[in-house]
């Protein structure tokens, strides 16, 4: 296939809580004519992200879970952008693009390398662009301490450098001059809450081989990759409504103890009296929760809840959000 008539497939990455999902529901919402098929990626046993996406009739949006894109379920990429493909010819499903978003700890390296290693892939997929969100909150700790979040920046084609309203103007500008230092080749541009013009993301053709060759010469060399141990993800789940006030008690009082080691958290809740399910999202110190649809009289209402974090007490945890769960009426 020519360059005109291949699937542009963008990337999406960045590290933990950076601001990819809110980036992507924006571009979803967006009246833009594209159709575009999303691939969701989780770090842990289950994924919320489609319960925080915008769903819509002309996006198809699969999720794979347990495992780092980059990793277990490389294959699983592989096979599902097949899958994509059949389905796209045989005209049972119609889409214009791809969208891959990564888990905040994937190496996006090995993601773009799909695209070159499978000879099927490569010839009906163009891998357009890798676009990596920072947060400008707790960017520089970050970077000092995972290497993921250092090759999400070195292999970026655009930075959109998200929560620069909460950290001084000396600092994003002492972030900026670092992130040009470990990529001078992308563009560093402000995003806030996803807010930034369509055509800076989608049909760039910014993905240039050469200069990530130049970046890492083993590029095209199969290799793994191991994470940090410490960091590990588990998963809350409960059919029994929360009690709302002692469950943000209980939260406010885990974040005061171990919110610098909380890299990522976000759920989906189901509180008691309410009819509307709560998405919730926090990163370190910072947390919040949006109401989300109703539920539907006939669905089993059930809070989810996963934790990304370094050496979280994961039963101390536990244990606790039990204790927030509404008495039985």
């Amino acid at each position: 296939m020519t360059n005109d008539s291949m699937v542009p497939v963008t990337i999406l990455t960045g590290f933990l809580g950076a601001g990819k999902t809110t980036l992507l529901n924006r571009i979803l919402k967006e009246s833009h004519g594209h159709r575009i098929a999303v691939i969701e990626n989780e770090f842990g046993e289950a994924g919320v992200d489609n319960e925080i996406l915008l769903q819509d009739r002309e996006e198809q949006i699969v999720e794979m879970n347990n495992g780092c894109i980059c990793c277990t379920v490389r294959g699983d990429l592989v096979r599902i952008l097949g899958e994509l493909k059949q389905k796209r010819d045989a005209g049972a499903l119609g889409f214009d693009r791809v969208i891959i978003e990564t888990t905040g700890m994937a190496d996006p390296g090995p993601v773009a390398q799909t695209f070159f290693m499978d000879e099927a892939i490569g010839e009906y997929y163009l891998l357009d662009s890798i676009i990596t969100v920072v947060d400008a909150k707790h960017a520089a700790k970050q970077l000092d301490e995972f290497t993921e979040a250092q090759e999400q920046v070195g292999f970026a084609d655009r930075i959109l450098l998200s929560k620069t309203d909460l950290v001084s103007a000396p600092e994003v500008e002492l972030l900026k001059h670092r992130l040009a230092r470990i990529n001078p080749r992308a563009p560093v541009t402000k995003v806030h809450f996803g807010e930034t013009p369509i055509a800076d993301i989608l049909d760039i053709r910014g993905f240039n081989l050469n200069a990530i060759l130049e970046l890492e010469p083993g590029f095209l060399d199969e290799d793994d990759h191991e994470h940090d141990d410490a960091v590990h993800s588990f998963v809350f789940r409960s059919e029994r409504p929360f009690d709302g006030v002692k469950l943000e008690e209980f939260l406010a009082g885990m974040i005061q103890v171990y919110g610098p080691d909380m890299l990522r958290y976000k759920g989906v809740l189901h509180l008691q009296d309410n009819p509307h399910r709560v998405v919730f999202q926090g990163v370190h110190m910072l947390m919040g929760g949006d109401l989300g649809k109703p539920w539907d009289s006939a669905e089993r209402r059930e809070s989810v809840l996963v934790f990304i974090g370094r050496n979280l007490p994961e039963e101390l945890f536990v244990q606790g959000l039990e204790q927030c769960l509404a008495k039985p009426q």
